[in-house]
């Protein structure tokens, strides 16, 4: 069945908005941390603006490059119009809390001393979960065309079952791939009270997959028989 997905949206003007857009919220979150850090030398910055700037911007241009108009789908306003109506509220705000609310509490930490130094080897961990979480994000993005914002089940667009590449370990590794670097950034800046972010971050994406897995399991067709072959969402033998 042909899909909307297959078609870039909008020309060229609207091509060329959606990814100025996505430039400009993978360079700004490393500016809000450089801004709340107050320290423009502070090398854990620069690695993690880095990492998320390479995940963010390079791993959308592996999915677009994959999947051609996935980038269209994903900001489309009539997705998000027909999104499930928890959706229309979770999908913001785990976006949201994913990134800069992390960034800021880190930042200031750094800047005002609130947490002690974490030794180097703690620090580089940090940093390993970050790209490891990262790089399976990406992955799960790049594998799946019908990776949309929104939870939105699109028989009429051809939707069916992902099962391969990262589908094959957990049922949700997008949202798994976004929950390893939550730790990895309260290691790599070294910022106890990060947790507090990471916390609520976690709580949300928890409280999206439950719901957004109730969803497929009874309106994808299919998605039963999967999950009865992966039998955890985001990590293999906890949850």
């Amino acid at each position: 069945m042909s899909s909307e997905m297959d078609r870039p949206e909008g020309g060229l003007t609207g091509s060329l908005r959606r990814w100025a857009g996505i430039f400009a919220v993978y360079l700004s979150i490393p500016l809000v941390l450089m801004a709340s850090g107050g320290d423009f030398g502070w090398w854990q910055a620069w690695l993690y603006s880095l990492l998320i700037g390479t995940a963010g911007i390079g791993g959308r241009l592996w999915a677009e490059w994959r999947h051609p108009g996935l980038m269209a789908e994903r900001q489309s306003i009539e997705n998000f119009r027909d999104a499930k109506d928890w959706d229309k509220l979770l999908a913001p705000l785990m976006a949201l809390s994913i990134g800069y609310p992390l960034v800021i509490v880190a930042g200031l930490d750094h800047r005002y001393g609130w947490s002690p130094d974490f030794p180097l080897w703690v620090v580089l961990v940090g940093f390993v979960l970050i790209a490891a979480g990262y790089a399976f994000a990406v992955w799960a993005l790049a594998e799946n065309r019908f990776f949309l914002s929104v939870v939105r089940i699109a028989l009429d667009r051809g939707h069916v079952v992902c099962d391969s590449g990262p589908y094959r370990i957990v049922r949700h590794p997008g949202y798994a791939g976004n929950i390893l670097p939550l730790l990895g950034i309260v290691l790599a800046l070294s910022s106890l009270w990060t947790l507090v972010p990471a916390a609520v971050a976690l709580i949300i994406t928890v409280i999206r997959t439950t719901l957004e897995d109730r969803t497929l399991q009874a309106e994808l067709p299919g998605y039963r028989a999967y999950a009865a072959r992966v039998r955890y969402r985001l990590f293999p033998g906890i949850y």
